[in-house]
């Protein structure tokens, strides 16, 4: 029988620091990818009509995309500091830097749907869907991408028996 393997250290500020760095920038590429992408739909498709699938191809595009790299970054180990390990702390850190750090930057998305969504309109909006989209987008970026992030980093060991069958 192998002697069970000390517990692992909880959590530390530099560890944490790097969790709240990843994760952020996959968000904050995710949001910018959105309305940099929309602004230049914009630009080449005129009527809403016609663009509109193409938002929401582009918008599906990217949140697998951010999905795949969120997914792919939990695992990976960083040179210095080793494994992101899912813990509570880890696990809560990812969900407040995901909407207090990285949300805010899906407001210019906002401000760009809503005038689209007011586009051909005589007064006020008449593209719900537009706004409904970045509704959509919103969720994604803030749980699903975190979900993904969190549930790909590998499981700490509750016991010793944990360790031992790992």
């Amino acid at each position: 029988m192998r002697e069970a393997a000390p517990p692992l250290p909880k959590p530390r500020l530099h560890t944490l620091t790097l969790l709240v760095g990843r994760i952020t920038t996959i968000k904050l590429s995710y949001w910018t990818l959105l309305a940099v992408a929309e602004i230049w739909l914009g630009t080449q498709i005129a009527l809403f009509e016609e663009r509109f699938p193409v938002s929401l191809a582009v918008i599906a595009v990217a949140t697998v995309l951010a999905c795949a790299w969120a997914a792919w970054s939990a695992r990976r180990a960083d040179r210095r500091l080793g494994m992101l390990e899912r813990s509570l702390p880890a696990v809560v850190t990812t969900f407040i830097a995901a909407s207090v750090v990285a949300t805010p930057a899906s407001l210019p998305l906002l401000f760009i749907q809503v005038q689209r969504a007011g586009e051909q309109c005589a007064v006020g909006i008449c593209h719900w869907e537009a706004v409904w989209s970045w509704v959509a987008a919103a969720v994604v970026g803030t749980f699903v991408i975190p979900l993904v992030f969190a549930l790909r980093m590998r499981r700490e060991p509750r016991s010793s028996t944990d360790i031992v069958s790992a």
